[in-house]
């Protein structure tokens, strides 16, 4: 059964949402929804809805367990914010309308031509501004996940009397550049110190709440979920991140020459960073879930929708040029954070807290050795198959 919930869209109002709709906008102004919208716009009956960049986690059940039952995809045991509420949970695709007829794709991500250099460096500046502006409220200050790169530096920025946190293992990247960073914006951090027993617990949290049992996703979600249980257990009920600013704004090594890197399908700066773009649904859903096991709900103000137009409007040489990567976001944070966050050379998350590392040193302990065909995999696939 799908469960409680306190209100059947999240995200945004409803209102915001039939316009949407009625005019086919993908970036309505917010930070995503999705939910069930009871009376949409020329269409009988309720739909489900997500928005195009999958912001706001949506799922229903693949079929009904009965073949002979009629049950419409909005009806309240069939659709739910969280896939574990469900017997056979699917996504709802990001830009879709699910309803009894099926489900279909209305809204995405604009794919114009790119905005001269000088308004577009000028309109992400603003939408920076107005989006950092409107993360915070006096109160119920988020805390903020921080591990000392552009993108949280410019996240604390927006929320100058934040607490800060990073995980990571003893001696990581991660939590040197966070110390760093905090120095010298003059923050408060907290630093949660990862084990190998605290790993394992986590892995095994992340994996219930979301699904993901990879190597890859587990790595990536798992540091990120206890800085959000350690805010949470110091009574915060929001935790603000970075999210999705690497993406949109060109900040994968393989966006900076894509015409010679096979990761990309793409021959351009441009059309190599719509790719990574078009990873973020799947990212988002993972990492919002993480975020809600450990007890917080995510502020991503670098998803605003008015940063995401602006960041799409970017010219190539704004993106990355020179071996420089998210220039215009690095322009923006001129003068808001530190030289030194400014231009601080961030690790993946599980490479810089050293997560994949102590997973395959794990892995390698229990008896599988690097010889074998994807060794960490099976390990966690061993690890968590009475979970």
């Amino acid at each position: 059964m799908a469960g409680a919930r306190s209100t059947d869209l999240r995200g945004a109002s409803p209102d915001r949402v039939r316009d949407a709709l009625r005019d086919g906008d993908p970036l309505p102004g917010g930070r995503g929804f999705a939910g069930r919208l009871a009376d949409p716009p020329n269409r009988e009956g309720p739909v489900l809805v997500r928005d195009a960049l999958g912001r706001q986690p949506l799922f229903v059940e693949r079929g009904p367990a009965d073949p002979a039952a009629d049950r419409a995809p909005t009806d309240p045991d069939a659709w739910s914010f969280n896939p574990n509420a469900l017997a056979d949970p699917a996504p709802v695709p990001a830009g879709s309308v699910a309803s009894p007829g099926g489900v279909d794709r209305v809204w995405a991500l604009p794919e114009e031509p790119p905005v001269d250099p000088e308004a577009a460096q000028a309109a992400v500046d603003a939408a920076i501004d107005d989006a950092l502006s409107g993360s915070t409220d006096a109160s119920a200050e988020p805390a903020v996940a921080f591990s000392g790169g552009v993108d949280s530096g410019l996240v604390a920025a927006g929320a100058p009397d934040a607490a800060c946190y990073v995980a990571g293992f003893e001696g990581c990247h991660d939590v040197a550049a966070a110390r760093e960073a905090a120095a010298a914006m003059d923050r408060e951090l907290r630093v949660v110190e990862i084990t190998h027993e605290e790993l394992l617990r986590a892995v095994r949290k992340v994996a219930a709440a979301t699904g993901r049992r990879n190597p890859m996703d587990l790595a990536i979600a798992v540091p990120l979920y206890l800085a959000a249980e350690a805010a949470a257990a110091d009574g915060f009920d929001r935790l603000a991140v970075g999210q999705g600013a690497d993406e949109l704004f060109g900040g994968y090594s393989k966006v900076v020459d894509p015409a010679t890197d096979d990761r990309v399908e793409a021959d351009t700066v441009r059309g190599a960073r719509t790719e990574t773009v078009r990873t973020l649904p799947g990212q988002l859903e993972r990492d919002v879930l993480a975020l809600r096991a450990a007890g917080v709900e995510p502020v991503a103000p670098l998803l605003d929708d008015r940063v995401v137009a602006a960041a799409l409007a970017l010219p190539g040489e704004l993106l990355a040029s020179g071996g420089e990567r998210k220039v215009a976001l690095r322009r923006a944070a001129a003068g808001r954070v530190p030289e030194t966050v400014r231009t601080a050379d961030k690790k993946a998350v599980q490479y810089g807290t050293y997560a994949s590392r102590e997973l395959d040193r794990l892995a390698r302990r229990a008896g599988f050795k690097r010889r074998m065909d994807d060794h960490v995999g099976r390990y966690l696939d061993d690890l968590l198959a009475d979970d």
